[in-house]
């Protein structure tokens, strides 16, 4: 059943109005369910009855000494240089390639409660996203379209593809099981799918890259395309016991791996089409919520509103080089730091950040040329205001951070008569607009952030301000596009604060129009999206862990 794909200003007007309404205030949080049966929770991992499986190879950190094992074992910072010898496509890397980025990392426990930890990070670790890969021509795996199931760490064969020849493929669909997200958020969750979208792209690029392949966002294949090649189309597999929304997976993004140096081959959607078509379809979607007690048709509403058409192959944005790593930086080997990311729970408020390290990871926040910027074709559009609490020789106060020279110029003419904006010596790019004593920033912090203290304990704070009317006069699908970047940044955050032996944490609940305010930023031609903090952790020693898989011995 084709789905409908947004084309008109009345879906545009859809996503404003979305957006307005689902925004925090401090009068009102935005519409969300009045209690929670955490024994009801809704399943988090999906598996498909009947379809067959295949178990990936687990990295174990008892394995011989081989290239995969060499690969991950070099230092995160090498992740940046050119020319690294790509490993082959097989069984073997490509389980590397899905636990590094989207499989278990740990179980946790307190008293009676139990969790799953993962490679990528997740609003509320309810993890909406699903994944699917699109394989062809790799040795003990049929040509088809599998499901990944990372607590298995294992693939189910959804659709058997007639096989084609030729070389290796591979590409990875991700989808959102959007009722994980509302069944706590409400009408919010659409916001926080698109967030958990792009952290899950960027979490693959890392994974990627310490494989030596390539990986990029292919936005000529639309909605409805992605939907049939998925199956999620198919909704007679994916019953429901109240309402469909509970169980249906909403198409987002193809994502197309390649094996060197080079971008990906574009995928065509008239031959993805050929292949659902012409599938061999298993298995039944286990079910997600039995006993759903709210319902958000906004939610339905926008993810309609902002699909998008197939299209044709862009070129993507021409960004500059990366600017070097300082000497001595981001040592820790890959495997370790891609395994071992957390999001803090709380931040040691005595801790002050060296500036060394704070310039490093702003540094690596800039849209350059390769890793993780390529993952998406699209211009980049979002700045970051930051709010700095503890870093060595900065005063406490609001900063930001064009990410372009077009947004500088943009943002200074804007907030120019508001602050006098001035460089920050030794960080590139950043601008010191308004200092405050100590206590103030953390209570400003603390409030615009939903009042949590991970704001305020923190090294640093920052949002994401988005060129909002900018993105969306190219069409309502920029709206899921500008959450992505988001998601990505974050991602790119995560993994650059534990390179430096800190910890970082997104947040998705904050007052949006109230941190406008702050700014003096009025309309909606820039608009906060995503909120993240930096520090240093406090572990909680009544969490227990135990190892994500049975072959891990050491888990964190």
């Amino acid at each position: 059943m084709p789905i409908q794909i947004a084309d008109s200003a009345a879906d545009l007007a859809v996503v404003r109005d979305y957006h307005q309404r689902t925004k925090h205030r401090f009068e009102a949080y935005a519409a969300g369910p009045g209690t929670l049966d955490w024994d009801e929770q809704p399943a988090p991992f999906r598996h498909f009855v009947g379809a067959p499986q295949v178990r990936l190879p687990r990295l174990s950190r008892q394995a011989p000494d081989t290239a995969l094992q060499r690969a991950l074992q070099r230092p995160f910072a090498a992740l940046d240089e050119p020319g690294l010898a790509p490993l082959p496509p097989d069984l073997e890397s490509i389980g590397a390639l899905l636990q590094l980025s989207l499989g278990l990392t740990a179980w946790k426990s307190y008293g009676p409660d139990r969790w799953a930890v993962r490679a990528n990070p997740s609003s509320g670790n309810l993890h909406p996203t699903e994944a699917y890969l699109l394989l062809a021509g790799i040795d003990g795996l049929a040509d088809g379209l599998y499901h990944y199931r990372p607590e298995d760490h294992a693939l189910e064969l959804r659709a058997a593809h007639m096989a084609a020849g030729g070389g290796p493929r591979l590409a990875i669909l991700l989808t959102s099981v959007m009722w994980r997200e509302a069944w706590k958020y409400g009408e919010r969750a659409f916001r926080y799918c698109q967030l958990d979208t792009g952290h899950a792209a960027g979490a693959l690029r890392y994974a990627a890259a310490s494989l030596g392949w390539r990986l990029a966002e292919q936005p000529q294949v639309g909605s409805d395309t992605l939907a049939r090649l998925a199956g999620i189309d198919r909704l007679a597999e994916f019953p429901a016991r109240r309402r469909a929304e509970t169980e249906v997976e909403e198409a987002e993004i193809l994502l197309a791996v390649g094996f060197d140096a080079a971008a990906p081959t574009p995928l065509a959607p008239a031959e993805l089409c050929a292949l659902a078509e012409t599938a061999r379809w298993h298995g039944m979607a286990s079910t997600i919520d039995r006993h759903p007690m709210y319902g958000w048709p906004v939610i339905a509403e926008v993810a309609r509103a902002t699909r998008r058409a197939d299209g044709q192959p862009q070129a993507p944005a021409a960004l500059p080089p990366a600017p070097p790593r300082p000497a001595g930086m981001a040592q820790k080997p890959v495997r370790q730091l891609l395994s071992e990311r957390r999001s803090a729970q709380r931040f040691d408020h005595r801790h002050v950040m060296p500036l060394a390290q704070f310039a490093a990871i702003l540094a690596r926040l800039l849209p350059a040329a390769g890793l993780p910027w390529d993952t998406f074709g699209e211009t980049p559009r979002a700045a970051l205001a930051l709010f700095v609490s503890r870093v060595e020789g900065l005063q406490p106060g609001l900063y930001l951070l064009p990410r372009s020279k077009a947004q500088q110029v943009a943002l200074l003419k804007l907030l120019g008569e508001r602050f006098q904006p001035e460089p920050v010596p030794g960080v590139d790019g950043l601008l010191r607009l308004s200092l405050f004593e100590p206590a103030v920033l953390q209570r400003i912090a603390r409030g615009l952030h939903c009042h949590q203290e991970l704001a305020a304990n923190a090294c640093f704070a920052l949002g994401m301000l988005s060129e909002f009317d900018a993105a969306l006069a190219g069409g309502p699908a920029a709206y899921r596009s500008l959450y992505r970047e988001a998601g990505l940044i974050g991602q790119a955050l995560y993994l650059e604060a534990e390179a430096q032996g800190l910890r970082g944490t997104g947040i998705g609940c904050f007052f949006d129009d109230p941190v406008h305010d702050l700014l003096g930023l009025a309309g909606s031609a820039w608009q906060s999206l995503y909120h993240f903090t930096v520090g240093r952790p406090l572990d909680d020693p009544r969490i227990e862990s135990a190892p994500a898989y049975a072959d891990d011995p050491s888990p964190r």
